[in-house]
């Protein structure tokens, strides 16, 4: 792997990234330390941790950093069906995020076995 930026799992992380900011900027207004801020928290987790891991140079740390950021999709996606049980999020709007997440996921479980290997 050259940089970071090469990483798939960081490409896609970072449009999640933007697919999650714009439907929380319609979120209400009392929600904004609460869940809009916990959302927005846990999808800039997610690309930052795989950098920060990456940037490290060593396959036991990235693992470590991966796991981190996997862990940080796991509670987005927890975010999101709150948001839709609350009515701040459609059907749609969730399904297709879940989708991205769901996608991240796989990619990084991929990312976490290779570094777990390479670290031996």
């Amino acid at each position: 792997m050259k940089g970071h930026r090469d990483l798939i799992a960081w490409q896609k992380a970072m449009t999640l990234v933007t697919d999650v900011y714009r439907p929380t900027q319609h979120f209400p207004k009392d929600e904004l330390y609460g869940l809009t801020s916990q959302m927005r928290r846990a999808a800039i987790s997610v690309p930052s941790n795989l950098a920060e891991g990456h940037g490290r140079n060593s396959p036991k740390e990235f693992h470590h950093f991966a796991g981190n950021a996997r862990g940080s999709l796991v509670e987005l996606e927890t975010q999101m069906e709150i948001a839709r049980n609350l009515g701040y999020l459609t059907a749609e709007i969730t399904g297709d995020l879940l989708e991205q997440t769901a996608e991240i996921g796989k990619i990084i479980n991929g990312l976490r076995g290779w570094a777990a290997g390479a670290g031996r």
